[in-house]
C-alpha cells in the first residue's frame, strides 16, 4: 500500500464551499485514491469537512476572513509554515508527498523532492514559476494540461493528470431550458462581460454563478454590473447543488476565457450534466473540448454566437458518456498513482 499526504491549499476548507476548483480537486483525488487502496492523509485547514484522515489545527484564510475581517498580507504565508511544519514532523510517515500549494515546500522536501509530486493549478508562465523551477530542477511536477507542461522545463515533468471530479456529483439532463451558463470567477481572465455580449447578440437568456475576484473587485462593477438585466442574471456564487441546476438547465455553458487557462474545471462539470461548451480556444481548451462532440472551439464573439445556434444538434447523452470516459476522479486517481510508482521506483 502506498502512502501518500496530500497537500492541500489553506485558502478555503477542503472541499471548498462554493469557489475553489483546487480544493475540490484535492478532495477528490484523495477520496478516489482511497478507493483504490491508496493510504492518503489530508493536510488542510481545520474548517474541512472531510471523512478522509486529515491533519491540520489551523483554520483557512476564508474562516479567517470571516471572523477577523480583513487580514494582514502576511497570513497566508503563516498559514503555509505552519501546515509545512505539520508535515515535516511526519514525513517519514510517507512514501509520496503530493503538494498543491505554491512555493514553500520544495526546501523543506530537501532530498525528499525525488518522493514528491507538485501539482500546479494556476498557470506557469510567468516570472515567479520560472524562477522557482529554475531553483528546483529536481522538483518532480505534474501537469494538468498538456498547454500548461509546454510551459514547465523539462526535467521537472513528470506528465500530464487532466482533473477529473466525482462521478456522481452532476447528473444528465437531456432536456434543458432555455438559458445559457456563465460559472466562474467574475474577473478580466474569465471575461463573464463576453459572455453576456454573446448570449444577448444570440438572443438567448444567460445566467451567471461564481465569485467577485477578491484580486480584481472593479472589474464587476465596471464590466459586468452595467450589462446585467432581465436577460442576464447575476445568481452569486454557486454550492454544488445550485451549479448543478444552472448547468444541468442551461442550452450551453459559455466559456470566454482571455488567459492561458491551465485546465477550466467548469468545462467538465458542465459536460457531467450533459452541457455543451462553447469556448474560447486558449490554453487547454482544445484538450478538453472535443470541437463538435462535447461542444464548439471558436475565437471570436460572432463564432460563439454562431456556435450557440449549433448546441442543439450536440447529444446530450453523449457528452454525459465522454465525461464519463475521460474526466472522472477515478481516471485521475489512476494517472496519479501511474506517476506515484514511477517516483518510487525511481
Amino acid at each position: 500500500m502506498i502512502r501518500v499526504a496530500q497537500v492541500a491549499p489553506n485558502i478555503f476548507p477542503v472541499p471548498p464551499s462554493h469557489h475553489g476548483g483546487t480544493e475540490r480537486i484535492v478532495h477528490d483525488l484523495s477520496t478516489a485514491l482511497r478507493s483504490l487502496g491508496v493510504e492518503v492523509t489530508l493536510f488542510a485547514p481545520s474548517d474541512s469537512a472531510t471523512d478522509l484522515p486529515r491533519v491540520g489545527e489551523y483554520p483557512s484564510l476564508t474562516a479567517l476572513e470571516r471572523r477577523h475581517g480583513r487580514v494582514s498580507p502576511g497570513v497566508p504565508a503563516a498559514l503555509d509554515s505552519l501546515q509545512l511544519e505539520a508535515l515535516r514532523a511526519r514525513l517519514d510517515a510517507f512514501d509520496i508527498v503530493h503538494c498543491h500549494g505554491e512555493f514553500a515546500h520544495a526546501p523543506l522536501l530537501g532530498e525528499r523532492r525525488r518522493r514528491s509530486l507538485t501539482t500546479v493549478h494556476w498557470r506557469v508562465d510567468e516570472l515567479d514559476r520560472a524562477l522557482f523551477f529554475a531553483g528546483f530542477p529536481d522538483l518532480p511536477v505534474a501537469a494538468i494540461s498538456a498547454a500548461q507542461e509546454a510551459r514547465i522545463p523539462v526535467a521537472n515533468r513528470m506528465g500530464v493528470v487532466h482533473h477529473g471530479i466525482d462521478r456522481d456529483r452532476y447528473a444528465l439532463r437531456t432536456e434543458p431550458d432555455t438559458h445559457v451558463a456563465f460559472v466562474g470567477r467574475l474577473t478580466d481572465q474569465k471575461r463573464p462581460d463576453t459572455a453576456i455580449r454573446v448570449a444577448r447578440a444570440a438572443g438567448v437568456p444567460i445566467r451567471l454563478g461564481g465569485t467577485i475576484d477578491v484580486g480584481n473587485p472593479d472589474y464587476f462593477d465596471r464590466r459586468v454590473r452595467p450589462l446585467l438585466g432581465p436577460d442576464a442574471t447575476y445568481l452569486g456564487p454557486v454550492d454544488d447543488a445550485r451549479k448543478g441546476d444552472l448547468l444541468g438547465g442551461a442550452r450551453a455553458l459559455l466559456f470566454p476565457i482571455d488567459w492561458p487557462e491551465p485546465f477550466g474545471l467548469v468545462m467538465i462539470e458542465a459536460m457531467a450534466c450533459g452541457t455543451p461548451v462553447v469556448a474560447w480556444d486558449r490554453g487547454s481548451v482544445p484538450e478538453i473540448v472535443e470541437d463538435g462532440v462535447t461542444g464548439f472551439i471558436v475565437s471570436s464573439e460572432a463564432e460563439a454566437v454562431a456556435a450557440l445556434g449549433r448546441v442543439g444538434r450536440l447529444d446530450r447523452a453523449r457528452i454525459r458518456g465522454r465525461f464519463e470516459e475521460r474526466f472522472t476522479a477515478e481516471r485521475m486517481a489512476r494517472d496519479y498513482v501511474a506517476l506515484y510508482r514511477r517516483l518510487l521506483a525511481a
